[in-house]
């Protein structure tokens, strides 16, 4: 196994975007691809990590950019005012995401008819939209995320498969939320799947997590649970 790692730029209309990248260097051949839509942070080191994890696992790891090259922000403040714009106007969100998707089928190690996506917190929302714009995947996988539908109508068929990974807690992500989506995958034909994580809130896959009072809480048996079902789900799609 020899991991190789580095960034491509990429453009959206007029934006430089970002992407970090890894794949396994002594595999041969095309492989799928994942997507890998970060937190309202920003492109950081949380989903490099993941871009490496799921290189180790036989993929090209793509870790997304929806701000800009270099833009990351440094308090809730600045996370909420550069996620904001795209939760406003999720048609901006969708095409924000497509254009990640574009790049990485031009990347020589990619098989293009192969291609997930998976995010965290925003992330997740990003790359449902993903799904729900009725883009070429195989497979979204949103890990503690933002669940509801764009205010726009849904024209296209939504051809990937949807894993929701789901704290019971997540002040986020209400149960009322929780049936309004299942309600909408139904109603979409999709092939979806929820998983509930008892005693679990928002950001359980994030370590750095640690603030119960807005219900963010990271919490090793989820993230160790999510991560198996990811990897499952994978395995399933890309088979």
């Amino acid at each position: 196994m020899a991991i190789i790692s580095n960034t491509v730029g990429y453009m959206d209309g007029d934006v430089l975007l970002e992407a970090f990248f890894a794949f396994d260097d002594a595999l041969i051949g095309r492989r799928p691809a994942v997507l890998i839509n970060h937190t309202w942070v920003g492109r950081d080191e949380f989903v490099a990590e993941k871009a490496i994890k799921l290189a180790e696992l036989g993929y090209v790891g793509f870790a997304v950019d929806m701000y800009g090259k270099g833009v990351l922000g440094t308090s809730p403040e600045q996370n909420s005012a550069l996620m904001q714009p795209f939760m406003d106007d999720r048609l901006l969100l969708q095409k924000r995401i497509q254009a990640a998707l574009y790049a990485v089928k031009l990347l020589p190690w990619v098989d293009d008819h192969n291609v997930a996506a998976i995010g965290f917190c925003f992330g997740g929302l990003c790359v449902l939209d993903l799904a729900r714009s009725g883009s070429d995947l195989k497979g979204v996988v949103s890990f503690h995320g933002l669940l509801g539908a764009p205010g726009h109508p849904v024209a296209k068929p939504i051809k990937a498969k949807v894993l929701a990974l789901h704290g019971h807690d997540d002040p986020l992500a209400t149960p009322d939320q929780v049936l309004a989506f299942e309600q909408e995958m139904t109603l979409a034909g999709v092939d979806w799947q929820l998983q509930c994580y008892g005693h679990t809130a928002h950001a359980f896959t994030n370590p750095l997590a640690n603030d119960p009072d807005h219900g963010m809480v990271y919490r090793a048996q989820a993230d160790s649970r999510s991560w198996l079902a990811m990897k499952n789900f994978l395995a399933e799609i890309f088979a």
